[in-house]
């Protein structure tokens, strides 16, 4: 499945939804950018592409629903913003991949689901 990314750079906008917090944004279909080198960055946009195929699979608004709410149950015992971001199921998937550039080509459909039970080390075996 192909994921069609509009990358756009606005750090305005990065800054009104995430604060200093995040260096891109997914949100479907686009590729929000903090910075315009940020555009060429490969790591970084694999990590939005499979956002963005997350978003596809879950018909994009139960995903904001679903992220909003995992962060909020990640945030009560931790009481910090990293440490949830950090274990949203979602993002554990996306950082761990972000580096294979192949595989999104690979990926199982609801693949995220194998990230939402937190394991000892916090990692998925493979």
């Amino acid at each position: 499945m192909f994921v069609f990314v509009i990358v756009v750079c606005s750090p305005r906008l990065l800054a009104l939804l995430t604060g200093k917090f995040a260096g891109a944004m997914a949100i479907w279909p686009f590729v929000v950018v903090r910075k315009l080198d940020d555009r060429f960055n490969a790591s970084l946009l694999n990590h939005e592409r499979i956002h963005l195929r997350q978003q596809v699979e879950l018909l994009i608004v139960p995903f904001y629903v679903w992220y909003g709410l995992e962060y909020l149950f990640r945030r009560l015992p931790t009481k910090s913003h990293l440490r949830a971001y950090q274990a949203i199921g979602f993002e554990r998937e996306a950082m761990r991949h972000e580096s294979e550039p192949g595989y999104l080509t690979r990926r199982k459909s609801y693949a995220f689901l194998r990230y939402l039970r937190r394991t000892r080390n916090s990692e998925v075996s493979e």
